[in-house]
């Protein structure tokens, strides 16, 4: 007795034909890698479910609802699917509106119903600042030691916490940009000037601290420090070898204050831009408007300034609730 006859094949439909365009094009046109395609090829085949699930057969069937849909769905599991995060559910959104902007440049389908659709996005992850105290430790762990570059190190940091200052700002100091001692003329406050991001340029006040600092590097450290140099510059950040300061140099400053003061951890370490985040934040829970802070910072738009206002009212809760007697229920 002969076996049952084997199931003729499936045949793939409409959908499932149209993705399979899609991911050769990927591959030979855009020559996307096998871990790129495969990624592309799970999200558009968990679309192609919801899309039959919805009745859809045929890409020209899908309107800009299905698409809404299937973003909800990502983000919320309701296909019966494990819900994806944000940066996941953007992915596969980049696949399926990709997908879509392909088959209408074939001529494939008529419209685009992915065109107005946007991934989801990531939650605003508030910037890590470090309290004053643990700032003054930092500070004073860079200025351990004898040698001539614990007083540069010192003035760095002092640098980046007095002005907020990028890492790159603070390495990029030359010495026409700082006060050569005491303030800028009489009765005026002392100032530095940053380079920020597209060459524009801002003047930062420069508080006593940062001062004292960068006049006892700048008088009793540079000048050996720079004579070191084959061809001396106007770097006011120099190196054992008198040349300017780089960026990874830098961060290896912080990096080991930080270890000797015993601040941050390995699962939030302290960087450059903790210092320009605590500069912010600590202005700001002192009563700084965010439109000044805004320009110290030297930020476009206000907006970007106003993530470190969501900071000092997470402090405002965190000390209503410890505080208030009838806070907590």
């Amino acid at each position: 007795m002969s076996g049952a006859a084997p199931a003729p094949p499936r045949r793939a439909d409409a959908l499932e034909r149209a993705v399979e365009q899609y991911l050769a094009h990927l591959r030979v046109e855009r020559g996307l890698s096998v871990n790129t395609l495969a990624a592309y090829r799970r999200d558009l085949a968990r679309y192609a479910e919801h899309l039959r699930a919805a009745g859809r057969s045929d890409p020209a069937q899908v309107g800009e609802e299905d698409v809404s849909a299937f973003v909800l769905a990502l983000r919320s599991g309701q296909d019966g699917r494990p819900a994806l995060t944000a940066s996941s559910a953007a992915r596969a959104v980049v696949a399926v509106r990709g997908w879509h902007r392909f088959l209408v440049l074939e001529g494939a389908t008529a419209a685009d119903p992915a065109a107005a659709v946007r991934p989801p996005a990531a939650p605003r992850r508030l910037p890590k600042a470090i309290g004053v105290g643990e700032v003054e430790r930092l500070l004073e762990a860079a200025s351990a030691g004898e040698a001539l570059t614990a007083l540069r190190d010192r003035a760095l940091l002092e640098v980046l916490y007095g002005t907020g200052a990028r890492i790159s700002e603070a390495v990029g100091l030359d010495l026409d940009d700082v006060p050569a001692g005491g303030a800028d003329g009489v009765g005026e406050p002392a100032v530095v000037r940053l380079r920020g991001k597209g060459g524009k340029e801002r003047v930062v006040p420069l508080g006593s601290y940062a001062l004292e600092a960068l006049a006892a590097y700048l008088v009793r450290a540079r000048p050996a420090l720079a004579a070191c140099a084959v061809r001396p510059g106007p770097a006011v950040f120099l190196n054992s070898r008198g040349a300017r300061l780089s960026r990874q140099s830098a961060w290896a400053v912080l990096r080991s204050a930080a270890e000797r003061a015993g601040v941050g951890s390995a699962s939030a370490p302290v960087s450059p831009h903790t210092l320009r985040h605590s500069y912010a934040t600590h202005l700001l829970e002192g009563g700084a408007d965010v439109r000044v802070v805004q320009e110290l910072l030297g930020h476009a738009s206000v907006t970007t300034t106003q993530v470190y206002t969501l900071v000092t009212a997470d402090t405002l809760r965190e000390v209503y609730a410890a505080a208030h007697p009838r806070a907590l229920a």
